[in-house]
């Protein structure tokens, strides 16, 4: 009965652990190791809360947000806020569209070739591809990405995220473990002084833009935590729960299924924390020693090296592979959470009244096509990905406060008594809030 916290893995595992945290790797070695394992670890808290009242109330996020007493603009400033944030996120889908376009350009580069056949004689095409040889990719990536999204509902979105967390996962493990047989061997002393928190005091300001922007991104992010209640209602938690009639029935099917959605965000933690930390070594020992530091059109390039070094040539294209499947799945998953999202925030804001659950269904179909033409619209006016992830990692982190107070107030003031967590829970809770 796991699943949703496998969905949220697979929107973890992508643009913060593949291009940020191995540019963070890259740029400033071990020393903020310490910040991978703490944001990966910490948010966790929050989201189980998050989960805890979706499961009691039957309420997606911006639902139970929405219910906050505070000042109204249509809906309340802070589902406004998760608004203007995921604005800001989606300069990483645009990010994710043309790192995917690198990635399969480099993959198979005479395909634009074919591309431009058509258009040998349009100058403007022509030009435009020599200088951005990923374009066709990308455009190719925004029409898959919306064919999956036409086309699947929440099952297909567990099954195909499944696959591709594991698969990822492992190849990324089996590379870092591998590391110690290479010339670029993880330096243990090196690692061990990176777990020192106090490496912020000597950091510069491009680093520290960067490490807040991980810490926004990497492990369960501020658009994790909005997304995990839906997938935890279009699993089915809420449901099997059913109407909170005050009996101890309700009581005991709640607690019970409380008990698996630990379990899911546990277990999600363990997969997406193994996932963060390979890629951060594979960052700071094989790109860090050499100076490279990957961004702009050469990111993908660049970030071969980590295997490509480390391991071998031959494993070059198995990563530009690799690269192409994570950060597409994290596309098409942001693209569902945020076209459900937004779908709920025009009813809230009384931009539109929806007649029934299947006119807002309809409206997420329709939403979840526009977010893919979004990226690639941005895409196509910004040039370096890395900079597109970190403006969305940055907006992230700006509103991860506020999402983890909701989480105290769910806890505190409209949590059923039946289903309140022990004391010890309570106080780590606000540890991590703080």
């Amino acid at each position: 009965m796991i699943g949703p916290g496998i969905v949220l893995a697979g929107t973890i595992v992508g643009s913060g652990e593949l291009l940020v945290t191995t540019g963070l790797g890259a740029t400033t070695g071990y020393a903020f190791l310490w910040l991978i394992l703490f944001s990966c670890i910490i948010k966790v808290f929050v989201q189980i809360e998050l989960g805890r009242y979706t499961i009691a109330s039957g309420k997606p996020t911006l639902g139970a947000l929405d219910e906050i007493r505070v000042p109204r603009l249509g809906a309340n400033v802070l589902v406004w806020w998760w608004f203007i944030m995921m604005l800001a996120t989606v300069f990483q889908l645009g990010g994710m569209t043309g790192t995917v376009g690198q990635a399969l350009h480099l993959t198979l580069p005479d395909f634009n070739s074919f591309v431009t056949v058509p258009f040998a004689n349009v100058e403007w095409f022509t030009q435009a591809v020599g200088r951005r040889p990923e374009l066709p990719w990308a455009w190719l990536v925004c029409g898959a990405t919306i064919l999956l999204l036409w086309s699947g509902g929440y099952r297909r979105l567990e099954l195909v995220t499944t696959v591709i967390v594991v698969s990822v996962t492992l190849l990324t493990l089996a590379a870092a473990c591998f590391l110690p047989w290479t010339k670029y061997p993880i330096r243990w002393n090196e690692a061990a002084a990176g777990l020192n928190p106090f490496t912020l005091a000597s950091a510069d300001k491009k680093a520290l833009f960067t490490a807040l922007s991980v810490f926004g991104i990497t492990g369960v992010g501020a658009t994790e935590l909005f997304y995990y209640p839906y997938w935890c209602l279009e699993k089915g938690y809420a449901r099997y729960v059913g109407y909170n009639d005050g009996s101890d029935a309700w009581k005991r099917r709640a607690r019970g299924w409380i008990r698996v959605l630990y379990f899911d965000a546990w277990a999600s933690m363990v997969v997406f924390t193994i996932s963060t930390v390979a890629f951060y070594f594979m960052g700071a020992s094989v790109l860090h020693p050499q100076g490279l530091d990957p961004k702009g059109k050469d990111m993908i390039a660049t970030l071969s090296h980590m295997f490509v070094d480390g391991v071998g040539d031959w494993t070059r294209t198995l990563f530009l592979i690799g690269a192409a499947a994570v950060l597409f799945k994290t596309l098409y998953l942001s693209c569902a959470g945020s076209a459900r999202m937004t779908a709920d925030f025009f009813g809230l804001a009384g931009f539109k009244r929806y007649a029934d659950s299947s006119d807002r269904s309809r409206w997420i179909v329709g939403l979840s096509l526009v977010f893919p033409v979004l990226g690639l619209f941005l895409f196509l006016l910004f040039i370096d990905p890395k900079t597109m992830v970190n403006i969305g990692g940055c907006a992230q982190a700006i509103t991860l406060p506020m999402i983890a107070g909701a989480a105290l107030v769910f806890r505190f003031a409209k949590l059923d008594r039946g289903l309140r967590p022990s004391k010890m829970w309570d106080a780590v809770l606000i540890v991590a809030t703080v």
